[in-house]
C-alpha cells in the first residue's frame, strides 16, 4: 500500500493563512491539524493524494467573500470542494493551498412547484433534492451513479450526468442559475430564473469549468413531472459487438429511451452476486432500456424496442413488471462501481465520449488492450449518448501494475479521440486526464481556455493545475507518446 502523503509546506506559511483566515471567519471552521485535514486529501480519485495545507468550511456565503478576499490578498491557491465523489481529481488538494469545502451549505431554500424549479446551496445532495420534491409529484433529472452522496455543487463544477442522461441531459441542461463568488471575492449571478437571461450565456462556461472560475454558493436548478409510468428491457446478447451495433439500431429507429446502459460479461458477473439484480451472467453483454411517459407511450415505445433488440440479435429479453423489479435492474448499474471491489482490490475508472456507431469497435480496441496490458477491464456504459466507463481492475500492492492501469487509461481515451470522440463526457478532466487534453486540443485551442481563465481568475489562484495542460506539459507528454501517429490494432475492423 502507498505510505500516507506526508505534509509539504512552510510551517509559518500556514500559521499565517491560518491566523488570517480566523480573523474572518469562526475559528472551527478552519481546519489545520493533520487529523483534521488527511479526509480532504483525496476525492473519489483516491491514487492521487495530497496533504491540503488548511481546510475551511464557511457556513454563509459573506464567509465565502472573505475567504476569497484573504486568499487572493495573500496570494494563496484554493482548491473548491464538494462532496469529494469526483472520479478525476477536480477536488485534489495543492500542497501549500487552502480546500473550501461547501459542506456546510446544505439547505433547500426554495421549492416552487409551479414554476418547476427549486433553489439550492451547493451542499445539498442530488438525490435530497428529489426527496424533497416529490410530494409535488417532481424529481430532479440528472442521477449520477454518487446520488445518493454527491452534492449539486460538485454536480455544476463536473457538469454530472447519469443513467437517464439520453433524455434528460447534464446538469447544464437542468440548471438554470448559479450564485458564486469569484477570486476577487465579487458576488456574481449566471442565468436567470426564467428562460433566458440577457448577455452572454456564462452560466454554460461556468458548468463543468471544475470550480477553476469561481466558488458556488447557490444553485437554481428545473424540476419535471414524475412519469406516470416506466419501465425497463433488460436484452441479452452473446457477442459485445451485436450489443453495441443494437444501441445505434435503437436510436436508428428515432427511439430516445429515458436510459441505455449496457454491461458486459465482466461487469455483470460482479454485480450480480453483490445486488442481485436479476442480470444474465452468461451473456457477453446485456443491455438496459428504459422508456418513460403515459402507460400507453411506455407500452408502444417497449414494443417498438423490443423489435429493434431481436432484430439485432438479442438472445433473451426481459421486461419489468413492476417498480420494484425496475429499480433492481437498475440498482446494478449503479452499484457497478463498489462491486468491482468483490474481484479485484482496486479498480482505475475511465470516462470518455464516443460516436454511438463506434462502440462495438472500442470495445474490441479495449479487449485487445487488457492483452497487451495484463490487465482485466469492466465496461459499463452511458450506451445511449457514447459514455463510457471502463473499470480498469488492478492490484496496488503489486509493483507496477497502477502505472500500467494509468497507461492503459491514457491508450483509451486516445481510441476515443481518435474514432471522433472525446476524452470525458461527465466526470471533467482534474489531474487524471490532463495529459490527453495534449492528444484532443491543439495549442490554439489550449490557449483560448487559457484566456477564458484569466478572465476570471488572472493570478491562477483557483484550482490551478487542472483540466488544462501547459504547452510545456504537452511538450513533455508527447515525448513519451508511445503511438507516435501509428495506427492501433490495425487488424481490427473499422466500422
Amino acid at each position: 500500500m502507498n505510505a500516507p502523503v506526508q505534509p509539504s509546506f512552510a510551517p509559518a506559511r500556514q500559521r499565517e493563512v491560518v491566523d488570517a483566515l480566523r480573523r474572518v471567519v469562526p475559528a472551527h471552521c478552519v481546519l489545520c491539524d493533520e487529523e483534521d485535514t488527511r479526509p480532504y486529501e483525496c476525492d473519489g480519485l483516491a491514487a492521487y493524494r495530497q496533504l491540503p495545507m488548511v481546510v475551511v468550511l464557511p457556513e454563509n456565503e459573506a464567509q465565502v467573500v472573505a475567504i476569497m478576499k484573504t486568499c487572493h490578498a495573500l496570494q494563496v491557491q484554493i482548491v473548491p470542494r464538494g462532496a469529494g465523489t469526483g472520479l478525476s481529481g477536480g477536488a485534489t488538494p495543492i500542497a501549500d493551498g487552502v480546500v473550501v469545502s461547501t459542506a456546510k451549505f446544505n439547505q433547500i431554500l426554495q421549492m416552487d412547484k409551479y414554476s418547476r424549479t427549486a433553489v439550492v446551496q451547493p451542499g445539498v445532495r442530488n438525490l435530497a433534492i428529489s426527496e424533497a420534491a416529490a410530494p409535488h409529484g417532481l424529481y430532479y433529472a440528472p442521477d449520477p451513479s454518487s446520488q445518493i452522496a454527491c452534492s449539486i455543487g460538485g454536480n455544476v463544477a463536473e457538469n454530472s450526468g447519469g443513467v437517464h442522461c439520453l433524455k434528460y441531459g447534464l446538469t447544464v441542461h437542468n440548471v438554470l442559475r448559479v450564485r458564486m463568488v469569484t477570486i476577487e471575492g465579487e458576488v456574481v449571478e449566471l442565468g436567470s430564473g426564467a428562460l433566458d437571461a440577457p448577455g452572454l450565456d456564462l452560466l454554460a462556461v461556468f458548468i463543468g469549468s471544475e470550480g477553476m472560475l469561481g466558488v458556488v454558493t447557490e444553485v437554481t436548478v428545473k424540476l419535471v413531472p414524475k412519469p406516470q409510468a416506466a419501465r425497463v428491457i433488460m436484452a441479452s446478447f452473446d457477442d459485445v459487438v451485436k450489443g453495441g451495433n443494437a444501441v445505434a439500431n435503437v436510436i436508428a429507429a428515432g427511439i430516445i429511451p429515458a436510459g441505455l446502459e449496457m454491461m458486459d460479461k465482466t461487469s455483470s458477473r460482479m454485480v450480480e452476486p453483490f445486488v442481485k439484480a436479476g442480470y444474465d451472467i452468461d451473456a457477453e453483454a446485456i443491455l438496459l432500456c428504459e422508456s418513460d411517459g403515459t402507460v400507453e407511450e411506455v407500452e408502444e415505445e417497449i414494443g417498438r424496442m423490443t423489435d429493434v433488440l431481436n432484430a439485432s440479435g438479442a438472445t433473451a429479453i426481459a421486461c419489468s413488471q413492476s417498480e420494484a423489479e425496475r429499480l433492481r435492474f437498475w440498482s446494478g448499474r449503479k452499484n457497478a462501481f463498489p462491486a468491482a471491489g468483490r474481484i479485484s482490490p482496486d479498480y482505475y475508472c475511465m470516462d470518455g465520449t464516443i460516436p454511438r456507431k463506434k462502440l462495438a469497435q472500442v470495445l474490441l480496441g479495449i479487449a485487445e488492450m487488457e492483452k497487451k496490458y495484463g490487465l482485466r477491464c469492466a465496461n459499463v456504459f452511458h450506451a445511449g449518448d457514447g459514455n463510457l466507463h471502463p473499470l480498469i481492475l488492478f492490484d496496488a500492492n503489486i509493483a507496477d501494475e497502477f502505472h500500467r492501469a494509468e497507461l492503459f487509461g491514457a491508450e483509451i481515451l486516445e481510441l476515443c479521440v481518435e474514432v471522433g470522440g472525446t476524452i470525458t463526457g461527465e466526470h471533467g478532466v482534474g489531474i487524471e486526464k490532463i495529459n490527453s487534453m495534449c492528444v484532443q486540443f491543439s495549442p490554439a485551442e489550449r490557449e483560448t481556455f487559457f484566456k477564458l481563465k484569466r478572465a476570471f481568475d488572472p493570478a491562477f489562484l483557483l484550482n490551478p493545475d487542472k483540466a488544462i495542460p501547459t504547452l510545456h506539459r504537452c511538450a513533455e507528454y508527447g515525448k513519451m507518446h508511445v503511438q507516435r501517429g501509428q495506427l492501433r490494432f490495425p487488424d481490427l475492423p473499422r466500422f
